[in-house]
């Protein structure tokens, strides 16, 4: 088992949400607190004289917003976003964030999120050459027809409630499972996966065409909620 400690950063405007990143931080001994800033700006200078492994960023702060933080520097950290406003994630897919976490969030939302960020990780080093080897594929386990289906990300178009259950469409195959969308909505990575209406949640990636009231993915037409308009609309601002 690995003994690496990661040092992590919290950049928040708000006193409370650092005492509960703190507070969750503390049970995982493999997480070091490295410093408190309390706006973007107070980051940006940190982070120009040392370096950390994983930032908490929350992103509605004055001054400086938090996805103009990561366009304003390099940053070699994994980002987790802690945020009270969902509409901003599809921008976090651009900015390669390694998961959203919308507030308030529970521990083991927060478990997931650390461990997604640092799965991947390594201790500070030169960019790897991402040329000669692929990332390994992300993949999750699926409960359906009395066995758990192992099922990669890249390979599921999206998943559609219905009612008590879920059907879990891939490119292969429809795995029904008595889970609930939220629970899929929580466990698939924001930056990867939106939520377009109460009964849908889709792959932003096997999106082919957007229109007014619905949207396609191979040949089927997924309809836009009300309610959740304006953040598939902010797919064509991109």
């Amino acid at each position: 088992m690995s003994s690496a400690v990661y040092r992590y950063l919290v950049v928040d405007d708000e006193p409370i949400a650092h005492r509960i990143i703190d507070d969750y931080c503390q049970a995982l001994p493999h997480l070091s607190l490295a410093h408190h800033a309390y706006d973007a700006m107070q980051a940006m200078a940190y982070l120009a004289e040392h370096s950390v492994e994983l930032i908490f960023l929350d992103l509605n702060m004055p001054k400086l917003k938090g996805f103009d933080l990561l366009r304003s520097m390099p940053i070699r950290a994994k980002v987790i976003v802690t945020s009270a406003h969902q509409e901003f994630a599809l921008d976090g897919y651009d900015l390669d964030i390694a998961d959203y976490l919308l507030k308030p969030f529970s521990f083991e939302r927060f478990v997931k999120a650390v461990n997604r960020a640092l799965g991947s990780a390594a201790a500070p080093q030169p960019a790897p050459d991402r040329s000669s080897a692929p990332p390994p594929l992300q993949r999750i386990f699926v409960k359906g027809d009395r066995q758990h289906h192992q099922v990669a990300l890249h390979d599921i178009r999206y998943v559609e409630g219905c009612g008590n259950y879920c059907v879990l469409r891939t490119i292969d195959a429809n795995i029904i499972t008595h889970r609930r969308l939220s629970d899929f909505e929580q466990e698939l990575p924001a930056a990867e996966f939106l939520r377009v209406h109460k009964s849908y949640l889709v792959a932003l990636d096997k999106i082919s065409s957007i229109g007014s009231q619905s949207l396609q993915i191979g040949d089927a037409e997924i309809p836009i909620g009300q309610t959740y308009k304006q953040r598939v609309m902010a797919l064509l601002q991109g």
